[in-house]
């Protein structure tokens, strides 16, 4: 009979097991389901079945940059408890699909378990670690960025990951640690965009109309009205905008100025292009 993918989903969700082995399952069992898992767990997959549907509520944020500084990779992997979340082991599970992540830049999650580290699938690695590690393990998200330098940082031991994009001709092991310190500022203070360009148009219209209903209420005349707006709209792009932000570790300065002053300290030019933040369980 034929299987129809609506039946491998559901197997999937119930085992955890791949999806290659789940087609394969429910057409040796002829679609029944209690059959197929029945087959998935007699090569090996039961304690998968068991533990598949768990919530994954812990895990880590792990980040990799390439060699060269231009490419850098976020991931997101879930288990069960805080305990297994800070083991080594599922550490090295994590740190070695995010290297995945780098090399080969899959398009989303499904694609990602599709792609080979040597002869073992995405999916084969976390189907092992839920074996060695006697949890349901899940990857959340990835996502990568790419520009002339890419800096990364992670916080709280994998509670929250960051990359920021620059685009620099400064020298990478010049530009680290201004690279780390812009990293760290997006994660402590989570701006909702680099630049105010690059804040959503529907973020900004919202917002404006906020401000000019509060400027409507103070009886003021409408060109008193449009400045108070104003005021309050350019106070937004200020405590949410990295580049205007309050630097953390300089309150007497903006991000922007302090990049500025590092770029001219080592004579080239640094611009802050975009970022990436990843907080666990967001």
């Amino acid at each position: 009979m034929a299987i129809t993918a609506s039946q491998v989903k559901e197997l999937r969700e119930i085992t955890g097991a791949g999806m290659m082995e789940c087609k394969k399952a429910l057409t040796e069992s002829n679609g029944d389901m209690d059959g197929a898992i029945d087959i998935l767990r007699t090569k090996g997959l039961a304690a998968v079945a068991k533990k598949a549907g768990r919530a994954t509520n812990e895990g880590t944020v792990v980040a990799a940059v390439s060699d060269d500084g231009k490419i850098g990779a976020l991931l997101e992997l879930n288990c069960e408890t805080d305990f297994v979340a800070i083991n080594d082991k599922f550490q090295a599970y994590a740190n070695r699909i995010v290297k995945v992540v780098l090399d080969q830049q899959p398009a989303d999650v499904d694609a990602l378990k599709t792609c080979k580290d040597g002869d073992e699938t995405v999916e084969d690695i976390i189907t092992d670690a839920i074996h060695v590690l006697g949890e349901n393990i899940q990857i959340a998200r990835i996502d990568t960025l790419s520009a002339d330098a890419i800096s990364s940082y992670i916080h709280a031991g994998g509670k929250i990951g960051v990359l920021v994009a620059f685009e620099t001709g400064i020298s990478a092991k010049d530009f680290e640690q201004c690279g780390k310190d812009v990293a760290m500022q997006v994660a402590a203070i989570n701006p909702i965009s680099a630049t105010r360009d690059d804040v959503p148009k529907d973020v900004v219209a919202h917002e404006l109309e906020i401000y000019k209903a509060q400027a409507a209420d103070s009886g003021k005349p409408e060109e008193i009205q449009e400045k108070i707006a104003m005021g309050r709209m350019n106070k937004f792009y200020k405590e949410q905008c990295l580049t205007e932000q309050v630097f953390v570790k300089d309150p007497d300065l903006s991000v922007q100025k302090y990049v500025d002053g590092v770029a001219s300290d080592l004579g080239g030019s640094i611009k802050i292009l975009s970022f990436k933040r990843f907080q666990l369980g967001e």
